[in-house]
Formats: structure tokens, sequence, C-alpha cells
């Protein structure tokens, strides 16, 4: 007589609470997680500006030796720039296009381009708190946007 030992399997897989409970979790860490990863590719588009704007200003300082003038120039992406008028790697989706243009005197008016230039940065992304940042040929390191009217100009110039 052989016996046979049946062993009853139950249902495998998953109950519906089960899998909505992980759906909630993973909506929870989502909800969680892409602010914070937005924000850090911003921090980083902002740091990219920075570094530009330095690297600009080397540029125009040895301009200046050379030539005894600063250059003026708009951004733009035809290539006939003398700079590098963009941050990134290239000029088709640059994070910030970069412009020199004359400082502001502090009673109005200008300088000339002989005497003082400022770079300024405009992000080609949506950034509510850094709407430019800007940098001058005296060491003036300025922004604008909410970082300035929230007093918390460390988002710009840490």
């Amino acid at each position: 007589m052989s016996s046979t030992r049946r062993h009853r399997t139950g249902a495998r897989g998953f109950t519906l609470i089960e899998l909505m409970i992980v759906v909630a979790v993973i909506a929870i860490l989502a909800a969680i997680a892409y602010p914070a990863y937005t924000d850090s590719v911003v921090k980083g588009k902002r740091a990219q500006a920075r570094t530009a704007l330095l690297d600009l200003m080397q540029q125009q300082e040895r301009y200046m030796t050379q030539n005894n003038t600063y250059l003026k120039f708009a951004a733009s992406a035809d290539g006939s720039a003398t700079f590098k008028v963009f941050s990134g790697d290239n000029d088709a989706s640059p994070a910030y296009w970069l412009t020199a243009v004359e400082c502001e005197k502090a009673g109005g008016g200008n300088f000339g381009m002989n005497e003082c230039v400022k770079l300024v940065a405009t992000p080609t992304h949506t950034d509510a708190a850094v709407t430019s940042l800007s940098l001058t040929s005296s060491g003036v390191k300025e922004c604008t946007g909410t970082a300035v009217t929230n007093n918390n100009k460390k988002l710009c110039w840490p």
C-alpha cells in the first residue's frame, strides 16, 4: 500500500491590499525624492554658471591686458562670439547664457568698458530663487531672484 502525501499549496501571489501598500510606499518615496532631485540639479547648474562666470572673467582680464579694454557682448548661439557665452558643454542646450556689459556707476550711468565689465549669467531653465548671477571685474558678486528678497544670498554665491 503506497501512501501518497499530498501537500496542499496555497495560492501564490500578492493580495490587493499588499499591492496597494507597496504603491503607497513608492508614491511617498517619489514625492520626497523627486523635489530633492530637481533641487540638486538646479544647484548643480548654478555652480556650473558660477564657474563659467569666473572662467569668463579670466578671459576678459587677459583680453584687457592685451587690448586695454574689456569686450562687451551679448549671448548668442551663432558661434560668432570671441568668448564662451554659455555654461555647459554645448550651446545647443546651455544651462545659462553669459553676457558682458558695462558696470553701472553708483550715482547713475555706466563706466566705460576700459574701466569695468559686468558679466551676467541668465538661466535657460526656471529658477525663481536665482534669476541671474553677476560678477564684475572689481569683484562684486550679485544675483537677482527670491534668494535676494528672502535674504538667502548663499544660494547665489556661497
